[in-house]
């Protein structure tokens, strides 16, 4: 079976949780949204485009070596926001507009913000029956997307290419560790083994989980953000490919 394997590295990354009030924390390794979000903005997909976004979400999963999870950042974060009254009947399509008042109808709002340093994860991807677009097809928009691609937040570029490479495998255990094995290879660096291996429905793992967690990240509709429930498998310390 081929899949489609690439990396993400960078020196702060944001998997965005369930966001309660001004905190806004985030995962140790990427959600499946935010990898079909990814996908999406690579292929230049709008937000609004629904059943596209519907189709990404049914014809792919995805599996995570988690190579290195990075310390996490805490941002004390303010901004100013008119108040609903000041922008009634006022045209406000961007931040500039937003902002475009007298200073005396501008809000202060405080939040924390979480983030990732140092993170570094591969990312292997299997198509299922029906999915709209080849694999060989996303690995060349991964490599020259249309929209910019960021990890999580726009402050969050790859510092890395992503380097989408297509990998024959038994199962996406064994594309991830051939991948790395590849790159060490290549690179003649030193590149840690995966601290994790994490996955969900529909891909074939090769690998036998430790941890079943209960993630929001679902995607039900991508324009007016809102997701639901899954399951998530968890392999602590794998080892080599299966």
């Amino acid at each position: 079976m081929n899949y489609l394997v690439f990396q993400l590295q960078a020196p702060f990354s944001a998997w965005g949780e369930t966001a309660v009030g001004e905190f806004r924390p985030t995962a140790n390794y990427p959600s499946e949204s935010a990898l079909l979000g990814l996908l999406a903005a690579a292929l230049g997909m709008r937000r609004e485009e629904e059943d596209a976004h519907a189709a990404l979400h049914r014809g792919y999963s995805f599996a995570i070596g988690v190579l290195a999870s990075g310390c996490l950042l805490r941002d004390y974060h303010t901004a100013q926001v008119p108040g609903r009254v000041s922008l009634k009947n006022l045209p406000h399509n961007s931040r500039r507009d937003e902002l475009n008042l007298p200073k005396i109808d501008l809000n202060t709002i405080l939040s924390t913000r979480d983030y990732r340093q140092g993170a570094a994860n591969m990312i292997a991807v299997q198509a299922h029956d029906g999915a709209p677009y080849a694999l060989d097809d996303l690995a060349q928009v991964l490599a020259k997307p249309r929209f910019t691609l960021y990890l999580g937040r726009k402050a969050c570029p790859p510092a890395l290419p992503l380097n989408p490479q297509i990998i024959a495998a038994e199962n996406s255990h064994t594309a991830l560790y051939n991948y790395r094995q590849e790159l060490v290879k290549r690179s003649g660096e030193t590149i840690p083994e995966f601290e994790r291996i994490v996955w969900g429905e529909g891909i074939e793992s090769g690998t036998i989980h430790d941890l079943e967690v209960v993630r929001k990240d679902r995607v039900l509709s991508r324009e007016h953000w809102q997701f639901g429930d899954r399951i998530e498998y968890v392999a602590l310390k794998p080892q080599g490919g299966q």
